[in-house]
């Protein structure tokens, strides 16, 4: 997993309250433990017709959003099932963050695990970037993890919180097991302390 770094982006809307799992990534694509095609896979139903053709009114067919990086949802994005595979598709399409007033307590941890960002925001910070995207389709926000800084299109920034430890794993590029071996000198001093052998069948006085 690669270091989260500070980026510019445009902004991709997507203005639907309560966009659960099974849309983001439908059940029947979930038998993989593979990463590859799911990007193609991403919003499927919302965004192919039956004989799979785009449609063209769906906002990541739209050549406008090429290369955009943000995903600005409505609220309570992620519910539903827990399926690690719906960050999967979202950061294989090219999304680094996805921007909501709320996120799916499961779907918040496993994106964080997987170096996809959720930016909690208030409703009326959610208001203001549909407003600018739709004003400027070209409009961008700046996502600042380390400082935990949203920098608005029209000026200005808002703060957003991640719990230190996804913080921390994120800005370093690792995982659980990662932040472990991150601590191995520590966990071979305390081995190097420790009794070889205990002798649990010895009477306590």
């Amino acid at each position: 997993m690669k270091k989260f770094e500070a980026f510019r982006s445009r902004i991709v809307p997507l203005p639907i309250n309560n966009v659960d799992t099974d849309q983001i990534i439908p059940a029947r694509f979930l038998k993989t433990t593979s990463m590859e095609g799911l990007a193609d896979q991403l919003f499927f139903d919302w965004r192919y017709q039956e004989d799979g053709s785009p449609k063209p009114d769906f906002i990541l067919n739209q050549d406008r959003v090429k290369g955009a990086s943000v995903l600005l949802a409505g609220d309570n994005f992620g519910c539903g099932s827990s399926r690690e595979h719906a960050p999967w598709a979202l950061t294989q399409f090219g999304f680094r963050a996805v921007i909501s007033t709320s996120f799916a307590d499961i779907f918040k941890q496993n994106s964080l695990k997987n170096a996809l960002l959720p930016v909690v925001v208030t409703p009326e910070v959610q208001a203001s970037l549909f407003a600018a995207v739709e004003a400027d389709p070209a409009a961008e926000v700046a996502v600042d993890l380390a400082a935990q800084t949203l920098a608005l299109p029209g000026g200005g920034s808002v703060e957003f919180r991640v719990d230190p430890f996804s913080r921390h794993c994120l800005l370093e590029g690792i995982d659980e097991l990662g932040y472990i071996l991150q601590q191995e000198a520590a966990i071979g001093a305390y081995e190097a302390r420790r009794p070889h052998s205990i002798d649990t069948l010895a009477q306590v006085s």
